[in-house]
């Protein structure tokens, strides 16, 4: 007993299982591999596989298919010469006929993401920032801080000119002092 699962490994299943067909149709097969034929001895479920796989092929050697309809033969070439016979559609015959009798399913993608495109550039293009619609006049609004950044530094531009004003006028006249 201990025998065989020591024998019976994994990897001998494997490797028997993937030469079944070959010990069903290769005549000499199972003797130019002696190991197969040890392993299907000490192992009841690679050999239940085998019987198995020739049982199936026995009734498959036995079942004959149904014979055709006599008039198989007549109808198919009649069938033949109707479809030779038609002349062959044209690209605007076959376009009209899907417009027409076609479900449209196809088409549906396709004409959501045209629509979605027109919308983006027609009414919404300002939401991309693909153009602005007031015009360049509109100035950018600036925040609270740079605003008042821009004050102060008037406000120093504008203290700078008064004193130099200042020191022009207090240099001609040397009695009076320079006010601040």
């Amino acid at each position: 007993m201990i025998n065989e699962m020591i024998r019976k490994t994994d990897s001998d299943c494997k490797t028997c299982r993937s030469h079944l067909p070959d010990l069903l149709f290769e005549e000499g097969f199972a003797a130019a591999h002696p190991e197969l034929e040890s392993h299907l001895e000490s192992c009841a479920e690679c050999r239940t596989e085998l019987n198995e796989l020739r049982s199936t092929f026995a009734l498959l050697d036995e079942f004959t298919a149904p014979e055709p309809s006599p008039y198989f033969d007549s109808k198919l070439h009649a069938r033949l010469r109707e479809a030779q016979a038609t002349a062959p559609e044209g690209f605007i015959e076959r376009l009209r006929s899907f417009v027409l009798f076609g479900t449209g399913r196809s088409f549906r993608p396709a004409l959501a993401g045209a629509l979605g495109l027109l919308l983006l550039l027609g009414g919404g293009g300002t939401f991309v920032g693909l153009y602005n619609t007031h015009g360049a006049a509109t100035a950018t609004a600036s925040s609270a801080a740079v605003d008042d950044l821009k004050v102060l530094d008037n406000n120093v531009q504008a203290e700078q000119q008064m004193g130099q004003l200042l020191d022009m006028s207090g240099s001609e006249d040397d009695d009076t002092p320079p006010t601040t």
